[in-house]
């Protein structure tokens, strides 16, 4: 298959997304949004599978072969109550995957097309870390809003003193680990940058209470979508981009429409409960059993 003929197909397949965003924005036209988004995946896997650059199948094959197989029996099983933890539970799939994407970029540049072992271009080093934190976030994010929708963690919030502190030098933290892994190039650093996202991931939810469940999940869908258009751009892959990109904005739209329907604020979800014991109008709504849990600092180490 030609690149221009793979080119068009994607972009066929990223038309389709679009149609399935518009058909699920209502009920009515709920089922023929389904079918598009179906299409445009079909489309899309069989592109990719046809590129000239894949030379061997069987473990793309067996990959697909227990994915599908999976899918179905979950599909099958699961009861419509429990499709929030589901969803949580396939968007911490979306993150680890771009870990891994990124990972494999990062050993094997050259089937990417950005450089060399220790000469990889800047950018992608860049694109690389950004794709890497946001997925491992996604990935712990999605995992504890799993446990707690399914009752395996409290639904309580989960508070420690200075928690928003330690949070924010994560992030200066994680800022500082992708000038230095752009600079040395070095494995170890990527790994270190990988660890301290899944920790941001793990105590940006905690401090967030179940009523506030739906619009996480939601936020966790935007950034499983930031997380594909970031490793998109590592692997010049423009459905990707486009994918990645209309998942993400999406998704925040809905978590800021679902914010404001719930009066709560999206930079509270966003920055991991951030003000979720103050006495605002939003939290004042809050059910007794999500009152704040204060952990002391021995319980919170």
């Amino acid at each position: 298959m030609t690149p221009t003929i793979s080119t068009f197909l994607y972009l066929v397949a990223a038309i389709c997304f679009i149609m399935a965003l518009r058909g699920l924005s209502s009920a009515a036209t709920s089922r023929n949004g389904n079918l598009y988004g179906i299409c445009g995946m079909v489309i899309a896997v069989l592109t990719t599978l046809l590129s000239p650059t894949i030379t061997k199948y069987g473990g793309i094959i067996g990959g697909i072969t227990l994915g599908g197989v999976i899918g179905a029996i979950i599909a099958k099983k699961i009861k419509m109550t429990a499709l929030p933890q589901l969803v949580a539970a396939f968007h911490s799939l979306v993150g680890l995957a771009a870990v891994f994407v990124a990972a494999s970029a990062l050993y094997n540049p050259k089937a990417f097309g950005i450089g060399a072992v220790d000469a990889i271009y800047t950018a992608s080093l860049i694109e690389m870390s950004i794709g890497t934190i946001i997925g491992a976030i996604t990935f712990s994010g999605s995992v504890i809003a799993f446990g707690k929708l399914q009752g395996l963690i409290s639904g309580k919030p989960l508070m420690y003193k200075g928690q928003h502190i330690f949070n924010a030098a994560l992030g200066l933290g994680l800022i500082a680990l992708i000038v230095f892994f752009a600079i040395s190039q070095h494995p170890s650093i990527f790994w270190i940058m990988a660890v301290v996202s899944l920790v941001l991931g793990v105590l940006l939810i905690l401090p967030i209470g179940g009523a506030d469940m739906p619009v996480v999940i939601s936020m966790l869908n935007s950034y499983s979508g930031w997380a594909a258009a970031g490793i998109g751009f590592t692997l010049n892959n423009h459905l990707l981009l486009i994918t990645g990109a209309l998942v993400g904005a999406s998704g925040a739209i809905l978590s800021y429409i679902m914010c404001k329907g719930m009066n709560r604020s999206i930079i509270n979800v966003i920055l991991g409960g951030f003000g979720t014991d103050s006495s605002s109008e939003g939290s004042a709504s809050v059910a007794a059993s999500d009152k704040p849990v204060k952990l002391s600092s021995a319980a919170a180490v």
